[in-house]
């Protein structure tokens, strides 16, 4: 970067040269020389102050790119590094001229206030470096712009204007500002700005600076944030893959505080709202396709279209596998089908149904099986409430505790069953929507409480043999695995303190059979309920007859029972 010495810096400079000519030459000293010859190592000057010739490399005279910059009677300032240093030669320095130069100007520039030109060349700690015309200069991290900026890839390589706000040659230091430079550019252009900026507006700007949250966008002489939910209708994790640091965008002016300066933007307000109508684009029960841009541990996102998204649960994407993990269903990428469950235009959102695209196979198995029919399946697992039988489809039929086993209770009966185990069940009910069949083991053969329940029923006269004694009560074996309760109470009409005094084990009884509990599976029998009905029929049999004798002979009921007690006196006597 050349920059050329304004007047007072000549006049330094004059001063610097008059004074080495009033005095010897010594190392460090810069005086003026016309180029006399350009060697292939050396260039020399001669003149002005000098009593001989000086030699300077020639490698301080080429360009970037390499290329000898000068020609021969060309004046330039070099500096003194060695004066005759014993072969009779003056050894000079152009860079350390052009630093000295480069120093001077600074220092004219920061007591006069003006601007220089530079080029941020690095970072470091707190700041960054800023090249100034071969000097090294410090730029503070606070003062890159009017807001603190982190990330300066979009000025880096770029000739910017910086003021010097502190210089200090001995101990080689120089601090510069840039914000200062923008401050006062951006003061007429900011004016403007804010007193012409409405919300609705559309304008153009520069990004500056990106964040995990949103970029700063340089409007002219004021900041606006882009958010990242304002930057595209689709779901993006960074800022980075949407826009880039230095790019001109066009972007609407969402809102703005005037009071505080603060622009709120949005770049995806320029373009139609994708959610506008989306439940007559997406009818529920719609069949489409759509791209897996998300799985978290409750789902996967499934972007259905351009800025449209919608969630599938973890619940809806496999019909046997409630709690079955995202991503042993689908990756990052997959194209899917999914049908629509429901739609939220409020609150934006969809949710979506990936096993509602396959075959139910509660259905399946509904339409080819049904109540009665056998089935065989394995034991896949064995709960406190039931056996789970596996059966096509990849579902699970259930036999209850109370199907297993018409004798035994449930939880005794489920111990001669095993994991893996297979087994032969009769289907009892299917339940698609509920997801849910019940299946029966005990149903396999014919229940014989029931059937000998069915030919005695409640009222029947039966016998049966005593198999268990107790004080209060005998247990009567009616029939194979079928037994009949006999309490106390019910053995005669007068009291009986204990069963065992009147009943013997295996003694025949014949008993009236009470009530039956269907549920418990008990027979509760009577013989006093027996006896009775055997004397009420015994009389309603007597009357009937005595009935019919009076009506053969013409004489009446009374007759006969007054004939009947006379019979009886006689008897007597």
């Amino acid at each position: 970067m050349n920059q050329t010495l304004d007047h007072h810096t000549t006049e330094s400079f004059a001063e610097l040269f008059e004074s080495t000519c009033a005095h010897n030459m010594r190392s460090g000293d810069i005086v003026r020389g016309r180029i006399v010859h350009i060697g292939s190592d050396w260039v020399t000057v001669s003149g002005g102050a000098m009593k001989s010739e000086g030699l300077v490399p020639i490698e301080q005279f080429r360009d970037d790119k390499g290329e000898i910059t000068i020609k021969v009677g060309d004046e330039i300032i070099v500096a003194v590094e060695t004066f005759e240093d014993g072969f009779g030669e003056t050894r000079m320095s152009r860079e350390r001229a052009k630093r000295a130069e480069s120093w001077e100007f600074l220092q004219t520039a920061h007591e006069t206030s003006k601007t220089v030109l530079g080029i941020i060349s690095g970072k470091v700690k707190g700041g960054f470096t800023v090249e100034l015309n071969g000097v090294r200069a410090f730029l503070p991290g606070s003062l890159v712009d009017v807001r603190p900026v982190r990330d300066t890839g979009y000025l880096e390589g770029k000739e910017l204007e910086f003021k010097v706000i502190k210089i200090d040659r001995k101990r080689n230091n120089v601090v510069v500002s840039r914000r200062s430079v923008m401050e006062k550019e951006n003061s007429a252009e900011r004016e403007a700005l804010l007193q012409n900026i409405e919300e609705g507006q559309e304008v153009k700007g520069i990004v500056k600076n990106l964040t995990d949250y949103g970029a700063f966008i340089d409007l002219g002489g004021i900041d606006g944030l882009l958010h990242i939910t304002d930057m595209s209708w689709k779901r993006i994790k960074h800022p980075s893959e949407i826009i880039a640091v230095g790019e001109e965008l066009l972007v609407k002016v969402l809102r703005f505080d005037k009071e505080r300066s603060r622009v709120s933007l949005g770049l995806k307000q320029l373009g139609n709202d994708p959610w506008e109508e989306v439940i007559r684009r997406y009818p529920l029960n719609t069949r489409l396709r759509g791209t897996v841009t998300n799985v978290t541990d409750y789902g996967c996102f499934v972007e259905i279209e351009d800025g449209v998204e919608g969630l599938v649960h973890m619940s809806e994407m496999d019909w046997t596998n409630k709690n079955i993990h995202p991503n042993k269903v689908v990756q990052l990428g997959m194209e899917v089908e999914v049908m629509v469950l429901e739609i939220d235009e409020e609150r934006r959102r969809i949710s979506l149904g990936l096993k509602q695209c396959k075959e139910n196979p509660w259905d399946a198995f509904a339409n080819v099986h049904q109540v009665n029919e056998r089935i065989k399946g394995q034991i896949k697992s064995i709960t406190d409430f039931g056996i789970f039988i596996g059966l096509e489809g990849n579902i699970d039929g259930l036999v209850h505790l109370s199907d297993i086993s018409w004798e035994e209770a449930g939880e005794q009966a489920v111990r001669q069953y095993k994991r893996g185990q297979e087994i032969e069940a009769v289907i009892l009910a299917i339940d698609p929507e509920r997801e849910r069949i019940s299946l029966g083991i005990k149903q396999l053969n014919e229940d014989a409480f029931t059937v000998y329940t069915g030919q005695n029923p409640k009222g029947s006269i039966v016998t049966g043999k005593v198999v268990e004694l107790d004080t209060k009560h005998a247990m009567i074996a009616l029939a194979e695995g079928i037994t009949g309760k006999l309490r106390s109470t019910e053995i005669d009409r007068e009291k009986v303190e204990d069963v065992r005094m009147v009943l013997t084990m295996g003694e025949s009884v014949e008993a009236k059979i009470m009530n039956i509990d269907k549920k418990n599976r008990e027979i509760t029998l009577s013989v006093k309920a027996k006896d009775i009905q055997e004397e009420a029929n015994a009389i309603k049999e007597y009357t009937n007859k005595t009935k019919a004798a009076a009506a053969a002979t013409g004489t009446t009921l009374g007759d006969l029972l007054k004939e009947q007690i006379k019979g009886s006196d006689n008897t007597e006597e």
